[in-house]
């Protein structure tokens, strides 16, 4: 609701009064029934999950999806963070990078000597029961890179606590340019015998997914129906857990806090604890995007875990729309069906006219463009945030007047 002074002459309101307009439009259209919100995602994941019975199983336009799904969640987690609290992340990389070692360590044949070569198997089957290493269940894969990822969050945020703005950003781009650097040289760190990393060697193969009463999955590029339906179960999942934050006490805390921090910690907001759970959020959703890409993509290297990568995931916030749900989604879905199909498919576009490079030489600097005209064209992004839209294009002028007896001071 708004309130305006009404001068002492306004016809219909006494002299010291306020006019106060219901905006009865607004509150409607922000607190619409359960059961209208849940029509779109329902029918949104009804319709994709019927994708994969249209396209081949070893469809190369079904592993765009399935990355795409997968970006989908590591957007969506970063949208938490910068979206709704309004903290800038440079550094989103590492929460991607500690996900996919997790399933590396945890779903490979890394720690070899493990259990005196005779490998740790926790609830697989097939032929990943008879390696060595250590081959645990993918579900409980998922819940350690949750916890990983959770407490790396809250790590990173910590040094955040006292910043605000472009410091923010600097210290986790150092974040992310540390956990990249140690991914890099982790075969020169060891614990007790074992290395950190493999460095730029990778580790190579993954265990594939391996649910109960369920085969374990082939690779990809064999059989990619049953990949895309556990990305898409995961984009299920994230948005669940989005809508239910975004209108909860903590999602309208961080919505104060990315508004204004000194009028949210004079409301009584905890800064610090805010603030931790934001970060703690949004990186267990990158770690969980990048256990399944580990073993999806078979290999977990650090080439994998550049900085442009978290550009890359930044990019499809702001292209969607800051703290906008679905406008993130739209966001990621274009971004990376842009990168990894249009842009392969007119590669070679630039010779038709005479000049000697590829079109992917330029990815980034495409999206860049891209950027710079959504900031001129549409700053609020494709699908902007329902509140901050409706603040900006509601007559807040209409209604009718309730005059109110002002306050003297």
């Amino acid at each position: 609701m708004s309130a305006t002074e009404t001068p002492p002459d306004a016809p219909g309101t006494p002299p010291g009064q306020i006019s106060i307009k219901p905006q009865s439009a607004l509150v409607a259209r922000l607190t619409a029934p359960a059961t209208q919100k849940l029509i779109l995602p329902v029918v949104f994941l009804g319709l994709m999950a019927l994708v994969p019975l249209v396209l081949d199983q070893s469809s190369p336009l079904l592993r765009d999806a399935t990355l795409a799904a997968a970006y989908v969640v590591m957007a969506l987690g970063l949208n938490i963070i910068v979206g709704f609290a309004g903290l800038l992340d440079l550094g989103y990389v590492a929460f991607f990078a500690i996900g996919a070692y997790t399933i590396g360590w945890l779903g490979s044949g890394f720690f070899a000597e493990a259990n005196g070569g005779e490998g740790i198997h926790i609830a697989v089957t097939g032929f990943a029961a008879s390696l060595p290493g250590i081959h645990v269940n993918f579900l409980l894969v998922l819940v350690a890179a949750l916890i990983f990822t959770t407490i790396a969050g809250m790590i990173i945020g910590l040094p955040t606590l006292r910043l605000r703005g472009d410091y923010i950003a600097i210290v986790t781009l150092a974040f992310g340019e540390i956990i990249g650097d140690i991914a890099e040289n982790g075969d020169r760190l060891s614990i007790g015998d074992y290395k950190l990393t493999n460095g730029k060697q990778g580790i190579t193969p993954v265990d594939k997914i391996d649910l109960p009463l369920v085969e374990p999955f082939k690779l990809g590029a064999i059989d990619g129906r049953p990949w895309f339906w556990v990305a898409l179960a995961l984009v299920a999942l994230v948005l669940f857990v989005n809508f239910r934050l975004r209108d909860s006490r903590l999602g309208r805390a961080w919505i104060a806090l990315r508004e204004d921090e000194v009028a949210a910690s004079s409301m009584g907001i905890p800064l610090v604890k805010t603030k931790l759970l934001a970060y703690g959020t949004g990186a267990a959703f990158g770690g969980m995007s990048g256990a399944f890409l580990g073993s999806y993509l078979n290999t977990v290297n650090a080439d994998q875990f550049q900085f442009s990568f978290s550009i890359f995931i930044l990019s499809m916030v702001i292209l969607g729309g800051l703290g906008s749900i679905w406008g993130v989604v739209v966001g990621a879905i274009a971004l990376s069906f842009m990168n990894f199909r249009l842009i392969p498919e007119l590669r070679d576009a630039p010779s038709l006219v005479g000049l000697d490079f590829e079109l992917t030489d330029l990815s980034f600097g495409i999206f860049g463009f891209l950027l710079v005209i959504m900031m001129i064209m549409r700053p609020e992004g494709l699908l902007p945030e329902r509140r901050r839209q409706i603040e900006l294009t509601e007559n807040l002028e209409g209604g009718d007047d309730v005059p109110v007896q002002a306050v003297k001071a």
